[in-house]
């Protein structure tokens, strides 16, 4: 069953990575640590129930949407960019949670070594199991829908800005830095 994930991971990203492997091997993790139902192939999470928070805007995200059926669509998967390898999973239905911080490699590896590397490593000796940090995050809203009084296109309320009296998008919106040159 995992070659057969595997293989869905590597179809929806592109190629077979490293940094696809961290993901895969995170997600597995995440389903152990969490006691997520699996199905046949995968642990798809229904609407917002399963949460992850990533730190990262790389590879291994593909695979955790494939396996975990997190979206920036659905609402269930979020970014705390701060160029971390590292995972933060949430199991709404139970109250647990978990992050996932990737170990470092041993140094001087080629792209293909550290592809071996990951690949041969199990999801205990790639990454460290620490308490999450970020608090679970509310489910996701819907906002309505503002034109902008300058460009006109629409954008959901919670990003529009008030300028003297115009309702504005974030494109068109003009910060106030007393210091820029």
């Amino acid at each position: 069953m995992k070659d057969k994930i595997w293989e869905k991971c590597v179809e929806f990203h592109g190629h077979a990575c490293g940094g696809l492997t961290i993901g895969y091997k995170a997600a597995l993790y995440a389903v152990e640590l969490l006691d997520l139902k699996t199905g046949d192939e995968c642990c798809v999470s229904e609407d917002e129930q399963l949460v992850c928070i990533s730190e990262n805007d790389a590879c291994g995200v593909d695979a955790i949407q494939v396996i975990l059926g997190c979206s920036v669509g659905k609402g269930n998967l979020l970014f705390h960019m701060c160029g971390k390898q590292a995972f933060s999973f949430y199991n709404r239905s139970t109250g647990k949670s978990v992050r996932l911080v990737l170990r470092p490699r041993p140094e001087g590896l080629s792209k293909g070594e550290s592809f071996r590397y990951y690949q041969a490593c199990s999801p205990k000796e790639m990454f460290d199991v620490k308490e999450t940090r970020i608090p679970l995050p509310e489910k996701a809203r819907i906002f309505k829908s503002i034109s902008c009084s300058r460009c006109g296109e629409t954008a959901s309320e919670n990003m529009m800005r008030l300028q003297g009296e115009e309702i504005l998008c974030r494109d068109c919106f003009q910060d106030y830095n007393r210091f820029q040159v």
